[in-house]
């Protein structure tokens, strides 16, 4: 006897089915009842909806923290034999907290942060995708934060010295000359931040958000078989990195193909 609601598989299995060798069969048997039973695929879905919400929330937030981290960072490490005073301070200061964010958030694994923010900072909200969307912006500004530094790092000192010849500040310059540039190069390396976060969204189903390994972890646990779903939301997690993959590399090549 096939475990769960056998009954109803004679009724909508098609006779080619049936027929088939009982091994074969029971594998069609499987899929039925972890997908198509009680419309469990909606389960799935849902679950992609919400682990894409919660990267674009993420990555949004982390692109914004990111910026003004690298900014600061990037400023102290080029002028403060420059500055003088109370500026000098006020930005020493802040690269020091900036400093003590990255290595922090960068030092520790997502799912810790993920359940401190749950469990402690936020304990009296129960809107798990917030709260998620939230700690994977804080997680992923740091890496972002980097990865900004590294390519205003990149970019040559003269581009800085052009821009005051021309006349602009160090903010004019910072915008209309090295930023553009900054984002260019790194442009590849961000959409790459992006598919990390997509993978690591997984882990919010610990705290409960219907995500898509939570609707995986849900139907393997009403129709006793965990082969199947886990295989499922395995493949359309492959599915949607292949695809972001895709898009990266032709970004990549249409940046290489601008620059000559």
């Amino acid at each position: 006897m096939k475990p769960g609601p056998s009954k109803l598989w004679p009724d909508v299995a098609p006779e080619w089915i049936q027929n088939l060798p009982e091994k074969i069969e029971d594998i069609f048997y499987d899929f039925y009842k972890c997908f198509i039973y009680d419309d469990r695929y909606q389960l799935y879905l849902d679950g992609l909806v919400n682990t894409l919400k919660l990267t674009l929330l993420a990555l949004i937030m982390g692109v914004v923290i990111g910026v003004v981290i690298a900014l600061v960072r990037s400023t102290w490490d080029k002028n403060r034999h420059e500055l003088r005073g109370i500026s000098k301070g006020f930005l020493h200061i802040c690269n020091w907290i900036c400093n003590i964010y990255v290595t922090v958030i960068r030092g520790t694994p997502v799912l810790v942060q993920l359940l401190i923010w749950w469990f402690v900072a936020f304990a009296s909200s129960r809107d798990g995708i917030s709260v998620a969307a939230f700690a994977f912006g804080i997680n992923s500004g740091a890496y972002v934060a980097e990865i900004i530094r590294g390519g205003i790092m990149s970019i040559d000192p003269g581009q800085m010295e052009a821009g005051r010849s021309l006349g602009f500040g160090y903010v004019a310059t910072m915008r209309h000359i090295i930023l553009p540039q900054t984002l260019k190069a790194v442009l590849p390396s961000l959409a790459n931040e992006f598919i990390v976060l997509l993978k690591e969204t997984s882990v919010a189903a610990y705290v409960s958000v219907a995500e898509l390994t939570y609707a995986g972890n849900i139907v393997g646990g009403i129709s006793y078989d965990y082969l199947f779903p886990l295989l499922m939301t395995a493949l359309i997690y492959l599915v949607m990195v292949t695809f972001f993959t895709f898009l990266v590399g032709k970004l990549e090549r249409r940046l290489r193909t601008s620059e000559r």
